[in-house]
């Protein structure tokens, strides 16, 4: 039987792991992609929000060229810091299945040498949000030419695109876009810009706006995506935007399917895990790493400080097993 099972090899996963070896625990990680997952899926010109020092974890200093370090970087210090700390991860193996047991749990992972099973005291899931998107429910949102996630605009350039949000994600998605040749339409259901837009950031967007080289409609609501075209609605007027490609970039929730399999309490109001303040949820022995701890609102945790709930599940572990004895 494994002692600590962590499910997710984001960063906040990967302290959590840290911090159990710094309590004598052997964790393993278990991750169904590559080494932190979703950064590697970030845009590639991507930029943090945070500073290098607010990333760092397991005491390795993060060493950035830049006053905000990017996502090349991150990814490369990420995996120094797994190096230094000889963390045992499972990368490109899949949970399919938790269950309870008497006394801890049983995972059911798919990976390349197939179906495995593992038997675990603990269990942390540290899964993020970046997986599941929030759609808008809308015909046409499952039509090939429509995407969730941006990655690089030079397959877009000449091309009509309309970005659907107004938060970071789309502001950044929309001016690499139009940088690239594309002409591109905004569509936000808002009159302003949120406040977390990026300070450095807002600027750009606001002249790129003003200007013309980037059109937007505020107040409005998607309808419809057709196969060349977005319907929305505007001011009570229905309009219909040239489009061969569509970015809805409305953000992101984090998966809480296993915490509900196993009988997890969710707060109807905030859709969020009810948990201790050491991150253990309702579940005995399951705990939460990372923005999984969220519930509608996902920025209010991010690497910056979830990457502390690693120690506060240390030592709650390193408690329960002195009381065993």
């Amino acid at each position: 039987m494994k002692d600590v099972i962590i499910i997710g090899a984001g960063p906040c996963g990967i302290s959590a792991a840290i911090e159990l070896k710094k309590q004598g625990f052997q964790p393993l990680i278990i991750e169904k992609g590559c080494l932190v997952h979703s950064i590697y899926h970030y845009p590639l010109s991507m930029q943090f929000f945070s500073t290098p020092d607010k990333l760092e974890i397991g005491g390795v200093p993060f060493i950035s060229i830049n006053e905000k370090p990017t996502r090349h970087e991150a990814l490369k210090y990420f995996r120094t810091v797994v190096r230094i700390h000889e963390l045992d991860i499972h990368t490109y193996e899949e949970v399919t299945r938790v269950d309870r047991l008497t006394e801890g749990f049983q995972v059911i992972t798919e990976g390349r040498e197939g179906q495995k099973s593992y038997q675990t005291r603990y269990l942390i899931l540290a899964t993020g949000y970046y997986d599941t998107p929030n759609l808008i429910n809308i015909q046409g949102e499952d039509l090939p030419h429509v995407h969730h996630y941006f990655h690089d605009s030079h397959p877009f350039a000449d091309q009509e695109v309309v970005v659907i949000g107004g938060r970071n994600s789309a502001i950044d998605t929309a001016l690499e876009l139009q940088q690239a040749g594309a002409r591109v339409t905004m569509v936000y259901r808002k009159t302003a810009f949120h406040s977390s837009v990026k300070a450095w950031v807002r600027p750009l967007i606001e002249s790129a706006i003003e200007k013309g080289r980037i059109g937007m409609h505020w107040g409005s609501e998607v309808r419809e995506i057709k196969r060349r075209s977005v319907v929305i609605e505007k001011e009570g007027e229905i309009l219909e935007i040239p489009a061969d490609t569509v970015f809805a970039m409305t953000g992101y929730r984090p998966n809480l399917q296993f915490i509900e399999q196993l009988g997890g309490e969710i707060n109807p109001q905030t859709g969020a895990p009810v948990c201790s303040e050491a991150m253990e949820t309702t579940v005995s022995g399951l705990y939460l790493a990372g923005v999984i701890a969220t519930g509608h609102d996902s920025t209010k945790i991010f690497i910056e400080n979830g990457r502390f709930h690693g120690h506060l599940i240390a030592n709650d572990l390193k408690q329960k097993e002195k009381c065993k004895v």
